[in-house]
């Protein structure tokens, strides 16, 4: 199974329109700019309130688009022909889509010659959905990677013309972790790109069996759950890094927990308690082993060592941070 192709008359032309809106589709993105290819069109978000100020702040991709002067389109719907109206209009060959953040309809979907395709930050079919990246480390994954896929109406449910692995490491983070897929994703792009238009790709159904699903984080998430094994702990920090962070309560506040220098010991004990301050490293039984800990913020604060912090707060050895 290959990508449909529809009939055009005259000479082969190869435009480009790109929809995507965070820092991970501007990387792919620039390797299409830097490739020479014909972008004929952005595709991204609206600009959305940010900030103490919430002042307008624009989408990266639709910054980058404009540093290099490419054409860019904000449609605040997708679904009411205007889209797909632009993207005929356009002659658009093929579109790439790299977390976009919409859902698209069957007229956009069709409207370029070749359809759609989209770079997705998982080994697909496991962790179909907007965060990926997050569930793939909380999971406690040795690997993920980007499959490159011809788009469906279903989420994540096409088929996959390509894809790259990319292990994930014991101190990756989401934010770590992206940064090396964008690279790959682009990467993978740029590599298939002459295969894409040369209908040289052979799509692999996904094994619906295999499927896991990846919903987007919510902020309650964050909390840190003790009577977890010490691993798992870790790999929760790790993921919920940038956001919503990983957060533990002590008293009536909630402290934020960074990945910067975590550890892991088999010493047991009460879950939540602290076990030992070892210089500015605090150690947290867990349900299984100990965390140690060495950042921590707390509310309104400058993020701290988690010595400062526990010294500041006068907790010691026994006390319980949740």
């Amino acid at each position: 199974m290959t990508l449909q192709v529809r009939a055009t008359k005259g000479k082969t032309v190869r435009r480009i329109a790109f929809m995507g809106s965070p820092e991970f589709a501007v990387v792919a993105l620039r390797a299409l700019h830097e490739a020479g290819a014909d972008v004929a069109l952005v595709v991204t978000q609206p600009d959305r309130p940010a900030g103490r100020g919430q002042a307008l702040r624009p989408p990266a991709v639709k910054e980058f688009a404009q540093s290099v002067g490419l054409p860019v389109l904000q449609p605040t719907k997708v679904r009411d022909g205007n889209l797909s109206k632009q993207l005929l209009d356009l002659n658009i060959d093929i579109a790439v889509v790299a977390a976009y953040g919409r859902i698209l309809g069957r007229d956009v979907l069709d409207a370029p010659r070749l359809g759609c395709v989209n770079l997705h930050a998982s080994l697909l079919p496991r962790w179909r959905g907007a965060s990926p990246i997050a569930r793939a480390i909380a999971a406690g994954d040795a690997e993920s990677g980007v499959c490159l896929m011809r788009m469906e109406e279903g989420l994540d449910t096409g088929p996959v013309l390509a894809r790259v692995v990319v292990p994930i490491g014991e101190m990756d983070t989401t934010a770590t972790l992206e940064v090396k897929l964008a690279a790959a994703g682009g990467q993978l792009l740029i590599a298939h790109l002459d295969d894409l238009f040369a209908q040289r790709l052979t799509a692999q159904p996904q094994d619906e069996t295999l499927r896991t699903l990846a919903p987007p984080l919510e902020k309650a998430e964050g909390r840190i759950d003790w009577t977890l094994p010490a691993a798992v702990v870790h790999a929760h920090v790790r993921a919920m890094q940038p956001w919503p962070g990983a957060v533990t309560v002590v008293g009536n506040e909630a402290w934020r927990v960074f990945a910067d220098g975590l550890q892991l010991d088999d010493r047991h004990g009460e879950p939540g308690t602290i076990a030992a301050l070892q210089g500015d490293t605090v150690w947290v039984h867990c349900g299984q082993g100990t965390l140690g800990i060495a950042q921590i913020q707390r509310p309104s604060k400058r993020q701290m060592t988690a010595g400062e912090v526990l010294r500041g707060a006068r907790l010691g050895t026994g006390a319980r941070l949740s």
